[in-house]
């Protein structure tokens, strides 16, 4: 039993890396190439993109070409039964009311605002990464952790099998060790479970094959530095949400002007031309006639139609200004949050490997006092109890505070 005991007083001692492990800045890669999430991002940046460049050609002169052809069945006064008209013009509009500036501008910030969607789509993809990641490494340690566990409960077994062959003990002992390894062993059914769901979703998540196995080369045993804490505000104009949050402010501003324009007066100039038959056509002779014009709508009176649209676009924009602002006291909120949650976590988890310690030396002195008949089976079993149940809280505390570093430096953009 001492190799096993040796193992137990070990308690989270990190291992050293080895050769075909995967490391978590490789797998943060790995998922980044692969998340769905990023392609869509992306996509969305990219028709961004096209939908400002098309709201920029409200600034350059218009082409349009008209056409028609029609066959009367009766011909009248000797004139031929068809006719036919083409009508091109080139159009540049000089005021549109302020709609052309504030469609380009709209599409403009449309595109910023979604680069800045994109930005922090990668800061959740690494964050989702990194937890499935230290979550693989809880699930595993856990695991490990009450194998030994049923290996523990499996070697007393055989000492009080011994023990009442050679009748130092009673039924009882050797019942209530059945009945410990019989729970034991079901908890370690459903722990190798749980480890296999947290392999599938680290797989999948990279894209490869689910039941793919998998080393880890970073463990949350492994020493995580902490990460420096940063202003409230510093954090706050670093998050790309709130970037994002700023400019659908300032476009909101720009739907103001957007739902005014059609309102205000229309200047256009171009010039055109026709290509017809005489009316009537009876000959078929063609004439070509070219014309400058000078296009001015003026609206006068919409019974309030402009007043009430104006207004609607003026309530959206004070909704987005406000959301702005919800924005900001949410990042402070959890800026604040997740530097509590990182620093409790730092001290639980030094306070859950001392009692680790103590639980290891208590359990190996209780083990050795029983085979010499000094200590009852409760006491063991009460001690690898305790043990078991102080390893899981050092695990759950390991991966707290791993789970803490990561969001922090998902909230602080680091």
């Amino acid at each position: 039993m001492k190799p096993l005991l040796l193992i137990l007083m070990l308690g989270l001692a990190p291992v050293p890396p080895a050769v075909g492990q995967t490391t978590l800045e490789a797998y943060r890669t790995q998922v980044a190439s692969y998340s769905r999430a990023l392609k869509i991002a992306a996509s969305r940046s990219e028709a961004a993109a096209g939908e400002a460049a098309a709201a920029r050609t409200g600034y350059l002169p218009r082409l349009s070409l008209a056409g028609d052809f029609s066959c009367a069945f009766r011909c009248r006064d000797g004139a031929e039964p068809w006719t036919f008209s083409v009508l091109p013009q080139l159009v540049q509009t000089l005021y549109g009311g302020g709609g052309v500036r504030a469609a380009a501008r709209q599409t403009a910030l449309g595109h910023d605002i979604a680069l800045c969607e994109e930005e922090f789509s990668h800061l959740e993809v690494r964050y989702a990464a990194e937890y499935a990641y230290w979550s693989l490494s809880a699930v595993e340690l856990y695991a490990g952790a009450m194998r030994e566990y049923v290996a523990l409960i499996r070697s007393l077994q055989e000492v009080v099998e011994r023990r009442f062959e050679e009748g130092y003990i009673a039924r009882g002992d050797v019942l209530m060790i059945d009945a410990r390894l019989s729970e034991a062993e079901y908890s370690l059914v459903s722990v190798e479970q749980n480890r296999e769901v947290a392999l599938h979703n680290f797989n999948i998540l990279r894209g490869t094959d689910a039941a793919q196995p998998v080393v880890l080369a970073t463990g949350i045993r492994d020493t995580l530095p902490m990460p420096q804490r940063i202003p409230a505000g510093e954090a706050v104009a670093r998050r790309p949400d709130h970037t994002a949050a700023l400019l659908r402010t300032e476009q909101a501003d720009e739907g103001v002007r957007a739902a005014r324009a059609p309102y205000n007066p229309q200047l256009n100039v171009g010039v055109g031309g026709s290509w017809q038959p005489a009316q009537p056509n009876r000959n078929g002779r063609t004439l070509l006639d070219g014309s400058v014009f000078v296009q001015l709508s003026v609206p006068i009176f919409h019974w309030g139609e402009r007043r009430r649209t104006v207004a609607a676009a003026r309530a959206a924009r004070d909704e987005i200004r406000w959301t702005a602002e919800q924005r900001y006291d949410d990042i402070v909120r959890e800026e604040m949050n997740g530097w509590t949650a990182l620093v409790q976590s730092r001290a639980q988890v030094e306070a859950s490997e001392a009692s680790l310690r103590i639980a290891g030396e208590n359990l190996q002195i209780s083990t050795y006092s029983y085979g010499e008949g000094l200590a009852t089976i409760l006491d063991v079993l009460q001690a690898q109890l305790s043990w078991i149940q102080l390893y899981t809280n050092a695990i759950r505390a390991h991966f707290n505070y791993a789970a803490a570093v990561s969001d922090y430096r998902r909230i602080t953009v680091q």
